[in-house]
């Protein structure tokens, strides 16, 4: 009876751990290291919403924003060739390609600041839903900065794009016409 006790005790801790390994602490400011990577389950001062969550969000007519990177040109596409990416989407998302960039950069925080608060009309009551694609930091820290700047609803969806377009249609969209970050620094060799 002991060998078996033992067994499924060691059994348990095993489970256990590699469950606590899944489970990622948010860190006290924006995620700087890469982009596509494990999340964590919470974003505090924002609601996470899964699909049903969003689908009924969506009757109040939420400011949607993507903030999945753009698509880059292939290096092995001669620099002649045609590129033509296309990104899919939520109908009525508003496409801030790089948007959730965990750059320190004040005028990337200032330029993210005020394309929001155009989008808003101004409202920081505005419920505003941010997302990218699964195991995306990019839609979190996007998420992070709407709290930090106060506005009052702000909700996750880390399902992402992918998330939605299992049981709904996605549509194609272009970049935000008025969305222009600074480029960001890359520190010298």
């Amino acid at each position: 009876m002991r060998p078996l006790l033992a067994a499924l005790v060691a059994l348990l801790l095993m489970v256990s751990s590699l469950h606590a390994e899944t489970l990622v602490a948010e860190p006290d400011g924006l995620w700087q290291g890469a982009m596509h990577g494990t999340t964590p389950r919470t974003l505090k001062g924002a609601t996470v919403v899964d699909d049903a969550g969003l689908v009924q969000l969506l009757d109040g007519h939420p400011l949607l924003i993507d903030v999945g990177p753009a698509d880059r040109k292939p290096a092995s596409l001669s620099a002649s060739a045609i590129w033509l990416p296309v990104h899919r989407s939520i109908p009525g998302a508003v496409w801030l390609p790089g948007a959730g960039s965990g750059t320190p950069d004040a005028q990337f925080a200032a330029a993210f600041r005020a394309r929001i608060a155009a989008l808003a009309d101004g409202s920081a009551d505005r419920p505003i839903v941010v997302f990218c694609h699964p195991d995306c930091w990019g839609s979190w820290n996007a998420g992070k900065r709407l709290v930090g700047l106060g506005y009052a609803h702000v909700y996750w969806y880390p399902g992402g794009i992918e998330g939605w377009q299992t049981a709904h249609e996605t549509a194609v969209v272009k970049p935000d016409p008025a969305w222009s970050p600074p480029e960001e620094k890359k520190a010298s060799p």
